[in-house]
């Protein structure tokens, strides 16, 4: 597992696992650099290029463009899914953005966008855009296979998915190669020795300038808020006078950050499996270590097995993969870092733990087949051995992020006892990783925690689930507080997984009521799931 355990799109962790154990494809990307991405590198000491609330105003050429929706030719590359999948016919158009909004007139790149109008028009209250976390996720590929679980929605809303800056069809930032990938993943993530730490940060510091070398003209660009500031450009051209919006995981952070830069624009706002706004680097890994030790704990209870016993049981399998890897079925090995990467992946969905029991069982007997299908999946791995980029344009976007740089001595002195203490199975490689994943990155980090508070805006649904892995229930909290009094308005969904929408009546038709009705729930409100 080469990369941080940051919030995955929720779509992907729900529906993979099945696709994982049936062999699913992903992507295919290659790692080739095509026309778009032959960029010059990144320089390494130079700042993002992201202006403060208040941008430039955009040149009419920008804020006065149609798009010009067109069926989509090619099928929508997710989970099986095209361009003519349930929900109604898809459409597809490209939305320019300025690339630095510190200079709106200069170069721009393409946003990808697809959509299905609404269903009832003479009821049709405006564009419903979604972003289902990542940060890395295509919505463009999501949003078809997905959009059944949104009938209700799509009656009056022109569902609207969209690839965010880096990711995917909008100028997709791409670090190395297929062969490089798998040479990656399979070392180790929780070094023991010194050699072994040297490979590790080695990789880390080849992974960066990778990017650099390969995407360098995009990469300093592929923040949160340059991504925020096109979804109001977007919102525009698309002729709404407010956002709507329904964003999960990673999703919710971009839409906190939305909502500070443009509270005045904020029209109905759901954010579901919450991002910690007031977590910093390393607070937000110290977090997921603790929300995917909560999931595995509560995992091992459903079968009637002490957190203790469980808990154990994993560690000792972990070790025994550090000293030798399993066989598998296609004649790779499992190794400890991919079975960490298979085990994680299910803990996604409550309704996927029954793979997770079956492939921790054949690991105890000696198969590591069904840990490595849930690694492949998670890792964007087709059957062909090909590998998706939605990992690097993860990566990417977070560290264009985050400031927080952490060195490897650091780990061992002060965050590895810590975060060991707090999950023995997940804490030390999210510890470790604290080292590898911004290592030598080409470009510094813009926030030490993003700013979300929106006074002034329309109220935001803020749904937290307690058994949320990925982005923990506190989180959520958090999220409704610092967008202030008045705005943001939070749900407690008790139940497991990660995103709560669809998981339950509760949950769904409140939020229903408020994006089709504009229903605002009381503030604190409990559902169960």
């Amino acid at each position: 597992m080469r990369h941080r355990v940051r919030a995955v799109a929720l779509v992907t962790a729900s529906l993979l696992v099945t696709a994982g154990a049936a062999g699913c494809s992903g992507d295919g990307g290659d790692g080739a650099v095509d026309g778009r991405n032959s960029d010059s590198p990144a320089t390494a000491g130079s700042s993002p290029a992201v202006s403060p609330p208040g941008d430039p105003a955009l040149p009419a050429v920008l804020t006065g463009q149609k798009p010009d929706w067109k069926r989509c030719e090619a099928p929508v590359k997710a989970y099986g899914s095209s361009a003519q999948a349930p929900g109604g016919q898809w459409q597809c158009a490209t939305v320019e953005v300025p690339l630095d909004y510190g200079d709106p007139a200069g170069e721009t790149i393409g946003i990808a966008l697809i959509r299905s109008e609404a269903e009832e028009p003479g009821k049709r209250i405006g564009s419903l855009l979604f972003n289902f976390g990542g940060p890395g996720g295509s919505g463009v590929a999501a949003l078809p296979g997905a959009a059944e679980g949104y009938d209700s929605l799509h009656s009056r809303y022109d569902l609207v998915g969209f690839d965010p800056r880096g990711v995917a069809e909008s100028s997709a930032v791409v670090c190395r190669g297929d062969q490089e990938t798998a040479r990656s993943l399979g070392l180790d993530a929780t070094p023991d020795t010194a050699a072994e730490e040297k490979t590790y940060m080695a990789d880390a510091a080849s992974f960066g300038k990778g990017c650099a070398e390969r995407s360098g003209r995009v990469v300093p660009h592929v923040g949160t808020a340059n991504a925020a500031r096109d979804m109001d450009l977007i919102r525009h051209v698309l002729g709404d006078d407010k956002l709507h919006y329904l964003g999960f995981s990673y999703g919710t952070e971009l839409g906190g950050v939305y909502a500070h830069l443009f509270p005045k624009n904020v029209g109905r706002l759901v954010l579901d499996a919450v991002v910690d706004p007031s977590a910093d680097y390393a607070g937000h890994s110290r977090n997921q270590a603790r929300g995917f030790q909560r999931a595995l704990e509560n995992y091992f209870k459903s079968r009637g097995v002490s957190a203790e016993e469980g808990t154990g049981r994993v560690v000792e399998l972990l070790r025994q993969l550090d000293r030798k890897p399993l066989p598998t079925a296609d004649g790779r090995r499992l190794t400890e870092s991919l079975a960490l990467t298979g085990i994680i992946q299910p803990l996604y969905s409550q309704s996927s733990w029954k793979y997770l029991t079956q492939a921790l069982d054949a690991a105890e007997q000696g198969d590591g087949t069904g840990l490595l299908l849930m690694a492949d999946s998670y890792n964007d791995r087709d059957v062909s051995g090909r590998y998706g980029t939605q990992s690097h344009a993860q990566r990417a976007i977070s560290c264009a992020d985050a400031k927080g740089r952490v060195l490897p001595a650091e780990v061992r002195s002060r965050h590895l006892a810590e975060f060991t203490d707090v999950s023995p199975v997940f804490g030390p490689y999210l510890a470790w990783d604290l080292a590898g994943w911004c290592a030598e990155w080409p470009v510094p980090g813009e926030w030490e925690t993003p700013e979300v508070s929106a006074e002034g805006a329309a109220p935001i649904l803020v749904i937290g689930t307690t058994g949320d892995p990925a982005t923990p229930y506190e989180g959520a909290k958090k999220m409704a507080d610092e967008l202030g009094k008045g705005v943001g308005v939070l749900i407690t969904n008790k139940g497991e997984g990660h995103g709560a929408y669809g998981s339950g009546t509760c949950v769904t038709e409140t939020v229903d009521a408020y994006l089709l009705e504009g229903e605002v729930p009381r503030n604190g409100r409990t559902c169960t799931s």
